[in-house]
């Protein structure tokens, strides 16, 4: 065997729920609030946390290992890296992802993933993240708004453009509400209708009050692929929808959308677009696994499979534009 291998890297990933399990516990007790607030010794952690001394030590510990804290005798620190984004007194924090990222559900379908292979979809359950009110997203709408913030704004800028004039636009699967709320916060002129299952509506709705937005926000609770849709409208959201679905829904699904807009309407759909070798960029690429694991067909679209999707489903044109920094593309269809 050549001595320059080392499968020191594929420990590394055999390990890796560790990191995934000791940031989640982090999150959950508060322990980077705690250090940012002062308190920084086992001891007066475990008090604050309340945890065990032995508990706080050793998780503290395993956290500088991993670089999100730093120690001078028995005294823990925040970084540059912890106290931006995991200490809630943070404007910039994303803590609270964890509920969803490393939720017990999600943690249950890659439990499964082996069997996910074997079967080419979702083992744990019938449909897993395609369930009617599946009650992951509930965590989704509360945990996921931090994450979504750049590409909000970003759509919100593409669809008010430069003069924003009155607009009629439905948010499908709106969850937290935050793309709709970015265009209704620019645009006064704006009605957002959110679509999501009743138990997510209820966080939308109490989103749109802490936004100040309740007057142009309304809702329409049911299934995308059966409710009436209402309409029509100018502008159609679909973030991070599309890739639940196998080819011929989306295909459905998309006529469904183009009935609701008015002539000349568009569609601006969020995906995880991966190039057309599937394994670049890195970001998107990967994502696939996540829908082999959580749902029984879902996939990351390449842009020349949305394109068709949407041409089967008499849309003229569709352009993609990169959403910078994040690994997402948006799509423009009309």
């Amino acid at each position: 065997m050549d001595a320059s291998l080392n499968p020191g890297r594929l420990f590394g990933m055999m390990t890796a729920y560790q990191q995934t399990a000791a940031l989640k516990a982090a999150v959950d007790v508060d322990l980077f609030t705690a250090i940012g607030e002062g308190v920084n010794t086992a001891s007066a952690l475990a008090a604050r946390c309340n945890a065990s001394e032995r508990g706080l030590r050793i998780l503290a510990d395993y956290l500088t290992v991993q670089c999100l804290l730093t120690k001078q005798g028995d005294q823990y620190s925040l970084t540059a890296e912890s106290g931006a984004f995991l200490n809630r007194h943070s404007p910039a924090y994303v803590g609270a992802m964890s509920r969803f990222l490393a939720g017990p559900q999600i943690l249950a379908q890659f439990g499964t993933l082996t069997e996910a292979v074997r079967k080419g979809g979702v083992a744990s359950d019938a449909r897993g993240a395609t369930a009617d009110q599946y009650g992951g997203w509930v965590d989704f709408a509360h945990a996921m708004e931090a994450m979504m913030g750049l590409a909000a704004m970003q759509i919100a800028g593409m669809v008010n453009g430069p003069e924003p004039g009155p607009l009629q636009v439905l948010d499908v699967a709106a969850s937290h509400g935050l793309f709709g709320f970015q265009i209704a916060k620019q645009n006064p002129a704006a009605h957002i209708t959110a679509l999501d299952w009743p138990n997510v509506l209820e966080i939308t709705q109490a989103n749109a009050a802490r936004w100040g937005l309740t007057s142009q926000v309304s809702t329409i609770a049911g299934d995308a692929f059966q409710v009436d849709l209402g309409g029509p409208y100018d502008v159609i959201l679909l973030t991070n929808l599309l890739h639940h679905f196998d080819f011929a829904a989306n295909v459905a699904l998309l006529k469904r959308m183009k009935a609701a807009l008015k002539p000349g309407g568009r569609v601006f759909t969020l995906e995880f677009v991966p190039n057309e070798d599937r394994v670049s960029p890195p970001g998107s690429a990967v994502f696939p696994l996540v829908m082999l694991a959580s749902t029984p067909a879902g996939d990351a679209y390449t842009f020349s499979q949305l394109s068709s999707m949407f041409s089967e489903a008499g849309f003229a044109k569709s352009e993609q534009f990169p959403v910078i920094p994040t690994p997402e593309t948006v799509i423009i269809s009309q």
